[in-house]
């Protein structure tokens, strides 16, 4: 088993009361339109929007102060956005370990990469990839979960619901090289240099906003297995909550939700409070990553994903 300095090295975790007001002078907001696609993935991860970012950054304000995303995940909207200023959250340690260490010392990712992709090139595969997953479930960390979210099956990650053991077992496919992996690290590193990247539940970062700030919300979905979610226990009833109390105060929100997807022969429908969302759009998202997982080949033509984009402007 790995056990370098780099392998549980951790990021000094920052104040969120000085991330979030700004200490330097507030800049001028920026016009954005439709986005040009972004298809360089950096992490792969259930539900990542990138390949229709730029459809879900057409329905975004014209003019916003700071964009913030509580719920980061692999960063797809953010990384095909790009802002001028912006916080990235996530309540898992481990995948915001990954993007600060990004922000801070890329070159740390990269070594990070190459020492296990190394070890799996000259080694068994399978016992290589179950070793890495065995050091992280005895203490999770970003440099394990890196590696395991470009090699596991599928790119689904499975977390046990009640301790957040990682179950997902290798893929098929052959990881990218490290000379590739590092040049996303290089991209990705100047698509995110005007973001701070915060370890926080939602609600604690959303109520930080100021008027003028956008939220893209892309929670756990309520009808996906939370074995996907790192184990976090998700509350819609709290989200809906914060979202009015943001709208009060003059930030922007936008929402992805459940759309039109089945779930076994259920249809998802997630009731929602009058009033609160101004406007709607379904934006498609192709066939659903998870049922593709589970079905094993099978056809997936009842399994097209449309994301309900929510917008409280």
């Amino acid at each position: 088993m790995d056990t370098t300095p780099t392998q549980h090295s951790k990021v000094k975790e920052p104040d969120l009361q000085l991330m979030l007001p700004y200490a330097q002078p507030s800049v001028s907001a920026t016009t954005h339109g439709m986005a040009t696609p972004f298809k360089t993935q950096l992490l792969k991860w259930i539900g990542n929007k990138q390949r229709f970012a730029h459809e879900i950054i057409g329905y975004f304000p014209a003019r916003f102060e700071r964009y913030i995303e509580p719920f980061l995940g692999s960063g797809g909207v953010l990384g095909t956005l790009a802002p001028s200023r912006a916080i990235g959250s996530d309540i898992l340690q481990p995948l915001i370990e990954i993007w600060q260490t990004l922000a801070i010392s890329p070159i740390t990712l990269q070594q990070w990469y190459r020492e296990r992709w190394e070890r799996m090139a000259h080694g068994d595969k399978i016992t290589v990839f179950e070793q890495v997953k065995a050091s992280y479930n005895q203490m999770p960390n970003g440099a394990d979960l890196l590696f395991l979210s470009r090699t596991c099956y599928g790119g689904v990650i499975r977390f046990r619901q009640h301790d957040g053991y990682i179950s997902t077992p290798c893929g098929v496919h052959a990881p990218i090289s490290p000379t590739s992996f590092s040049a996303r690290v290089d991209l990705w590193h100047r698509r995110t240099s005007n973001t701070q990247f915060v370890h926080a539940d939602f609600e604690e970062v959303m109520r930080a906003a100021n008027p003028g700030d956008l939220v893209y919300c892309d929670p756990p979905y309520a009808y996906s297995q939370s074995i996907l979610y790192g184990a976090q226990r998700f509350d819609l009833a709290r989200l809906i909550e914060t979202i009015e109390h943001c709208k009060r105060r003059g930030v922007f929100v936008a929402l992805s939700i459940d759309g039109t997807k089945r779930s076994g022969n259920l249809l998802c429908d997630v009731p929602l409070p009058n009033g609160l969302f101004e406007q709607e759009a379904l934006v498609n998202c192709g066939r659903s990553m998870l049922r593709r997982f589970q079905m094993a080949g099978e056809s997936l033509e009842q399994e097209v994903v449309r994301d309900r984009l929510l917008l409280t402007y």
